[in-house]
């Protein structure tokens, strides 16, 4: 039977969810869209990275991030969901570790609770529809700026 060596990649990179000291990166997933949680993950998990959990509301991942610190890297945040919205989620977050990474996803018209999200300390935004390229090149980006 053929090995993996014996086929050599042309374009052999290393997968994005790999950080350089060869680990996965380890993300929550928060989101009360079972559909845009799952379509996330799948993005996500295709670079190698590790999802760690899922959130369907604010206040399930306050109490996830909580129990997951310190070995998390970065949250994914819907900004509108039910029991506690993202932005509160996120304050609560920041309250616990002000070190957090934080992205938001978003609908389109919701530009103002953006804006309030990175004032406040979110890391980045991501609009809905998802983008693959876009949701690694902003995840990626997060990543690298403390490494």
């Amino acid at each position: 039977m053929k090995a993996k060596s014996d086929f050599p990649s042309i374009n052999e990179r290393q997968p994005e969810g790999i950080s350089a000291e060869g680990k996965a990166y380890r993300v929550l997933i928060v989101d009360d869209s079972m559909f845009v949680a799952k379509q996330i993950s799948q993005i996500l998990t295709s670079e190698g990275f590790e999802i760690v959990d899922t959130a369907y509301d604010g206040e399930e991942a306050v109490e996830k991030y909580k129990e997951l610190y310190p070995r998390i890297d970065l949250v994914t945040m819907d900004i509108t969901m039910p029991k506690m919205d993202g932005v509160t989620s996120l304050e609560k977050i920041l309250e616990f570790d002000n070190e957090a990474r934080v992205i938001m996803i978003s609908a389109l018209g919701k530009q103002d609770l953006v804006k309030k999200s990175l004032m406040i300390g979110a890391k980045n935004y991501i609009v809905k529809p998802l983008d693959r390229k876009k949701v690694l090149e902003r995840i990626v980006m997060v990543l690298k700026q403390r490494s």
